[in-house]
């Protein structure tokens, strides 16, 4: 295979057709011998139980829109967005052009002492699409930007305790909400947390997803159910309900319709906080800009990430104003701060993206392509054995297979393939297609039907007679 060339050019990228997305191309086996030998040398250095190294993985040397080369030169489809980041594409040459040109200017700023002038235009820019409910008005807005998603989510517990004076926060069964120590108390997995609940609050309790009755028994104090390491909570001590308006890593879980904006009813009636946990879901990825909008719901405090800049490490918890007035003002030192809050280069991309995902409608077409693929993987895997479920909204999409053993086996089949996605949920048996909103159609149907060959290979395998 001769060298990669990017196919998008910074002449060609004030286009405003969408991106070709090129086919896989492998010139070697996967993982190639240069992605080995690049596994060998970061087991040496990297902490164990960050990468897993068993089988190799495949090392990324650059990527461009909804395509990646690794080490060895292969060229993938990527499924993934990245963890759901690169929302208009990997390197897009406008918001690679945004980051040079601020990096240029203003690298690093004192984002809480002399901030930089490009912070206040993004918080200006996330207080204009903050979801507006059906009254459609433009509520008083602010945010606390920061690095990460679990940031976000630490800012919101944080503001909620400051606004209800209540430490208590009800979360659901397969929620995710990061690993930091705040985040990880409301996160549902009990492998994830059982290391460190010795140092967890132990703060949260948790219902199932999508069951609107049994948050209402809660809040009725008619079910004190399972609280995270101790029994379960007063429903006098919850200040807000946490929620995924879809879950992401509990396996692309889609929740009943009204289910949100029943959530919303119950905060207003017990004195609760709505927070939206729409690091995943937001800036177009489930079909609308926020997943709230799809019920037409405004949270108290909305957190937000990944796809915000497509690419740079920013994040933020918005909320309406009466709620973050909870907080006091600064006198020069701030209550709540990092060293890279409203980091110009990220402030830079975030506003390059945002500007992208708006002219070129990608919320409007993730929820378009993401009805057809739905469709086209139901009817090219209706009636699989080795399929129990095919669920999604927008371009976040899973597959539950019938054990983990299919899915994680499924992924490895599509990596040899030339495509990247990975298995989610509590057990890992849910095949999760989040990728760029900005992939082809062609590209998206061609690895659907990559999907169903292979998942029905092992349907009629495990059917064959011994």
């Amino acid at each position: 295979m001769s060298s990669p060339q990017s196919h998008v050019t910074r002449e060609s990228a004030s286009t405003e057709s969408l991106p070709e997305t090129l086919a896989p191309e492998l010139c070697s086996e996967i993982p190639g011998p240069e992605s080995r030998a690049l596994a060998v040398r970061l087991a040496r250095v990297e902490s164990q139980n960050v990468t897993a190294l068993d089988p190799a993985p495949i090392f990324w040397e650059r990527a461009a829109f909804a395509n990646l080369w690794d080490a060895d030169g292969n060229r993938f489809v990527d499924l993934t967005a990245a963890f759901g980041v690169s929302n208009v594409g990997h390197a897009h040459p406008e918001v690679a052009r945004a980051i040079a040109t601020q990096a240029e200017r203003l690298l690093h700023g004192m984002g809480d002492v002399h901030p930089p002038r490009v912070k206040v235009k993004l918080l200006e820019r996330l207080a204009e699409i903050y979801p507006k409910g059906v009254a459609n008005a433009s509520p008083n807005v602010r945010s606390i930007l920061s690095s990460s998603g679990s940031d976000a989510v630490e800012s919101a517990i944080k503001t909620a305790m400051l606004a209800t004076g209540r430490s208590g926060i009800l979360a659901f069964e397969g929620a995710y909400h990061g690993l930091s120590l705040g985040a990880l108390d409301c996160t549902w997995r009990s492998d994830f947390r059982d290391p460190f609940r010795s140092r967890l609050p132990a703060e949260t309790h948790f219902v199932p997803y999508g069951d609107l009755e049994a948050v209402m028994r809660v809040a009725r104090g008619e079910d004190m159910g399972e609280g995270a390491g101790k029994g379960g909570i007063d429903p006098e001590a919850i200040g807000a309900i946490l929620v995924e308006p879809v879950q992401g890593r509990g396996g692309e879980r889609v929740p009943p319709q009204g289910f949100l904006r029943g959530l919303r009813t119950i905060c207003d009636e017990k004195g609760w906080l709505l927070i939206a946990d729409e690091i995943y879901t937001g800036f177009g990825r489930t079909g609308a800009v926020f997943a709230c909008d799809h019920e037409q719901v405004v949270p108290d405090l909305l957190c937000v990430g990944k796809g915000l800049a497509s690419g740079m490490p920013i994040s933020a918890c918005i909320g309406l104003d009466e709620v973050f007035a909870a907080w006091p003002r600064s006198e020069g030192e701030a209550l709540h701060t990092q060293t890279f809050l409203g980091h110009p280069a990220s402030c830079a991309a975030a506003l390059a993206s945002l500007d992208i995902a708006d002219r070129w409608q990608l919320a409007e077409r993730s929820k378009k392509l993401g009805h057809l693929t739905l469709e086209t993987l139901r009817s090219l895997l209706n009636g699989v054995e080795s399929v129990r479920d095919i669920r999604g909204l927008g371009l976040m999409l899973g597959i539950e297979c019938a054990s983990p053993e299919i899915s994680i086996a499924a992924s490895h089949a599509m990596l040899s393939a030339g495509y990247v996605l990975l298995p989610s949920g509590e057990d890992g048996r849910v095949l999760s297609l989040t990728p760029p909103l900005v992939i082809s159609e062609e590209a998206l149907l061609s690895a659907c039907r990559e999907i169903a060959r292979h998942l029905i290979d092992v349907s009629q395998h495990n059917r064959a007679p011994a």
